[in-house]
């Protein structure tokens, strides 16, 4: 045996423990992986964490690596940076991204890491796995050079978005959330700022990742014309209501869903793979330390994923940390 990691699990919705895994040697193709980082993604990770995975999404919204299922216990999570300590020789040594639960050590197949370039610390490529959600979104959305585009939802998710939108050449973006504090959050990432009310209207796209039901009414309320909200919000188990007996016929306004499980057909000559090395290039840009907004020992995750499931403890991406391992 190459010894025993610990690992963190749902025991029960609201209920977080940390658990002894014993790993095996990493077999031929495999490497061993030690955690560096891991970052709690919020808004899903939350969902997860209150239990709130609605059923006949189950099999959609299962993890790479994960273990258990929905709703407990389940072993849950996709952020994770860590040094390759064993596997082939042109991989030992490196530090890799993976889509795996928060653990301090794991076996995954050669393939199933990307080295994360140098030019990346490796904190910050925790936040590779939402950087590659607005990349995808951004394929299904196609904007153009010139476009004034809104992004209706100041999260991690609306924020990589932004982040990524302010480097197309001629695009004016600007960043629309309840919370005055994003602004400053909006200006390290180098893009615009409003509260809904005071938003920029007659947009020629809305990407909407607020997750609320006023949040999407107010995205729709920017389009101009014949124009479309992409939606990048995932609701868990929430209805969601509008009013669309106003302007969504006469202006013949669409919503358009975007999921980072299906590579956008806009690109099919993309793979997966593809998708995440250009996130890791775009992580290279320091502006995204700004969405890494806090950061705790790995021993105390069960503790951290209760009180960002409450609201006690605000944050875009929480990073944790595995140096007491």
């Amino acid at each position: 045996m190459t010894g025993e990691a610990r690992a963190f699990w749902l025991r029960a919705p609201g209920e977080g423990e940390l658990r002894p895994v014993a790993l095996d040697p990493p077999g031929p193709g495999e490497v061993l992986v030690r955690a560096r980082y891991s970052g709690v993604s919020r808004g899903t990770e939350t969902l997860v964490f209150t239990g709130r995975v609605p059923a006949d999404q189950h099999a959609a919204m299962r993890a790479p690596f994960q273990e258990g299922d929905f709703p407990a216990p389940v072993k849950y999570g996709y952020l994770s940076v860590g040094t390759v300590e064993a596997g082939p020789a042109e991989l030992r040594g490196r530090t890799v991204f993976c889509l795996h639960p928060h653990q301090t050590a794991y076996v995954v197949p050669a393939d199933a890491v990307v080295v994360v370039p140098d030019q990346v610390p490796a904190a910050r490529a925790v936040l590779a796995g939402t950087v590659e959600t607005a990349v995808n979104a951004l394929w299904d959305a196609a904007p153009l050079v010139g476009d004034r585009v809104s992004v209706v939802g100041g999260g991690m998710v609306g924020c990589c978005v932004a982040a990524v939108l302010a480097r197309f050449p001629g695009v004016r973006v600007e960043l629309v959330d309840a919370d005055p504090a994003r602004a400053a959050v909006a200006a390290a990432l180098g893009v615009d700022f409003a509260l809904p009310a005071d938003a920029a209207g007659d947009r020629d796209l809305v990407v909407h990742a607020s997750a609320t039901a006023d949040g999407l009414q107010r995205a729709l309320e920017l389009l101009r014309p014949e124009r479309t909200v992409l939606e990048l919000s995932w609701y868990g188990d929430r209805p969601v209501t509008l009013a669309l007996g106003g302007a969504f016929h006469s202006k013949r306004l669409g919503i358009r869903s975007s999921q980072v499980g299906t590579v956008s057909p806009r690109r099919a000559d993309r793979s997966y793979a593809d998708r995440l090395a250009v996130a890791l290039d775009l992580l290279a840009d320091p502006a995204f330390d700004a969405l890494l907004t806090g950061r705790s020992r790995f021993a105390d995750l069960p503790d951290v994923l209760d009180r960002l499931a409450s609201g006690r403890l605000p944050a875009l991406c929480h990073l944790i940390t595995y140096d007491e391992e």
